[in-house]
Formats: structure tokens, sequence, C-alpha cells
């Protein structure tokens, strides 16, 4: 098995995927399938549309609005994790692909401004699922278990954070499952730049910015010991924003000054998790749902859900004159998905409920 970079710079990523001609469905086909209990979310995938005009230019306004923000947060992650003990090979950032992709090459790059020997890789985790046990083992073939910090780009309820927890090889393999992330308003991560729900930029695409990479998948077509699989996106081609995003938001990091590592305490930790705890609970009880994989809390995570799945409805707190909810305002507006404000989600700018 061999690693690739799907559209990025070979030096800044390694996917451990394994590239398949996987066929796509509709997200209704889709939708019926996973609602009628026959199909598993990583079983099937559905076509992904390049953005409208409308819709890249809400992504250009939040790159222009956050993109700083974000550069800053990187610089503070990148501080941290320099300082933390390396074998000779150096760090292993295996971020979690997609959303960790375009985290963990701009902390590759500011590792390497620091002086940090460090080599990245992009792995799956599917919930239900776990990690993929190929991928682990072809990091821990090239280097030590305290060398390996987990990297995503934030946390909604923490589904994925509790997969890694509850992976069974992470203790077989001496590996611990310190998660690193930039937005942690979840309240799951070992290391996070904030606790606030805030848009990041990457956060409201899929695979153009992703590297052309598509969801991961596990499939009857894979053989025993292969990574997990997915689809490479050649037909976005065009549109693909995956490079132009981490040299923008990388030149950004170049230009500031160094700066005081990223302070995320278990108390910072525990106020967000309860605050998640006690909105899950309330959206669960209000709007009668007893699946909580139903609840997609968070703007990246709501965003997702209306890009790739058919929600009921999109709550979204009201206040806040940031933009960083317009994105979400036209893509409900573009696929007829309800939309309600409400005074408070528990620090959440937005929650998707999916039928």
């Amino acid at each position: 098995m061999s690693a690739f970079s799907g559209s990025y710079d070979p030096a800044d990523v390694s996917f451990l995927l394994t590239p398949l001609d996987l066929p796509l469905m509709s997200v209704a086909e889709k939708e019926a399938l996973l609602r009628s209990g026959k199909r598993h979310y990583s079983e099937v995938l559905s076509a992904e549309a390049p953005p409208s005009a409308a819709y890249l230019a809400a992504y250009q306004a939040a790159l222009e609005y956050n993109g700083a923000r974000l550069a800053g947060d990187i610089k503070s992650l990148a501080a941290v994790l320099a300082e933390r003990p390396a074998s000779g090979a150096g760090l292993a950032l295996v971020s979690f692909a997609r959303a960790g992709t375009p985290i963990g090459v701009l902390l590759l790059r500011e590792l390497a401004r620091l002086g940090k020997a460090a080599q990245h890789f992009s792995v799956s985790i599917v919930r239900d699922r776990g990690i993929d046990p190929a991928a682990l083992d072809h990091v821990l073939a090239r280097h030590a278990p305290g060398d390996v910090v987990f990297i995503d780009g934030w946390t909604g309820k923490g589904t994925i954070s509790r997969e890694l927890r509850g992976s069974v090889d992470l203790p077989r393999l001496g590996v611990e499952p310190y998660l690193v992330v930039v937005a942690d308003p979840g309240g799951q991560a070992e290391l996070a730049a904030t606790g606030e729900d805030y848009l990041i930029p990457s956060g409201i695409l899929n695979g153009i910015v992703s590297g052309l990479v598509s969801r991961s998948a596990i499939v009857p077509e894979l053989a025993p010991g292969q990574f997990h699989a997915c689809r490479m996106l050649h037909e976005l081609a065009p549109h693909d924003l995956s490079r132009a995003f981490v040299d923008q938001i990388d030149a950004l990091v170049r230009e500031l000054p160094r700066c005081l590592p990223a302070m995320w305490s278990d108390a910072a930790r525990a106020l967000r998790h309860a605050a998640c705890q006690r909105l899950v609970a309330r959206m669960m009880a209000d709007h009668a749902i007893t699946d909580v994989n139903r609840i997609k809390p968070g703007l990246a995570e709501a965003t997702r859900a209306v890009l790739r799945r058919q929600p009921r409805a999109l709550l979204i707190a009201e206040g806040g004159a940031d933009g960083a909810l317009d994105h979400l305002l036209l893509l409900c507006g573009e696929r007829q998905v309800p939309v309600t404000r409400v005074g408070d989600l528990e620090g959440y700018r937005a929650v998707a409920l999916l039928a």
C-alpha cells in the first residue's frame, strides 16, 4: 500500500487511504438507505457539487474575516507541539481526513519553521467503526508511539473524539489519544486554541479544500489490511482550493511574531463539555430525537450536514454581526432547509437537526 498527497504538495501530507472508483448516489438515495438501516454511513457516498458563485463569495468573505484568527491559532498550537518530546523520527501528525487535513498541513509547515521534525499523515476515522488500524500500523512502522498526535479541525458534540478514545488499537499499540483541534466547543480535545464555535473557513467546504479526496469509506472491495477507501474527486479539479487555502493561511502565519503557546485547561474543557451535554439533552427533549447522531452542533458540523445530508431544520443563535452564518443561510435557501432563530444554543452558533 502506498500513500498519496491528493492535490496537495507531496511534502505537505501523506493520505493513508485507498483510492477506488466508488459509486456515487444522490443525497436522497443515501438518506433513504441510512434511515432504513440497510447501509451504514461509511458505506455510501453522495456526489459533491462545486460551490455556486454566491457560496464561493461567502467562503472568500469568511477567509478574509477569520483568516488572521486561524493563522494565530495555528501559530499557538504549533508552539505547544514544538515542545513535545519526540524520537529521532520526529512528531507524527495524524490528521483525520478530511476536516483535519488542512490543519495538519498548516501545523507541519509552522513546526518546520520552529525547527521541529515532523511528518503528516491523514487517516480515516469513522463513527461506529473506529480509526483505520492499517493506517496506524503504517505510522508506527515509522514513529514511536509517543510521537503521535491526532489532528482535527474542531469538535461538534464529540463523536469522533469518543471514537478515538474508545479505540482498542491505541492501547495495543501504546498510543495516547491526544487530540489537537483549532476550536473545541464540544470540550473534547486535549489541546485547542479556543472553545469558541467560530467560523473556520475550511469548515464550510468539502473535497475542494481537502485535497480532492472524498469522505472515507469502508466497502467490500477493500482487501484485508488495506487502508480505508476514498474516491478521488477529479471532476472537481477546476474548482480546487486546497493549495490556495493552506498557502493563504500559511502566509499569514509566517507574518506573525512568535507567540505564547495555546492554553487549553481542564477547567475550560469541562465547561464546554457540560454546555455541549446540556445542548444535546435539550435538543433531544425539545425535538423528540432519540438518535443523538441526528444532532449536528456547531458551525462546521451544521454546514456539512446541509451540504451532505437532508436536515429537517437548522437552528441558529441570535446575535453576532460577523457574517458567520451567511453561508449557512445561503445554503439553506438553496436547499429549502427551514431556519429557526433561537435565543441560546449553549455557545454554539448553529445546530442542524437531521430527519
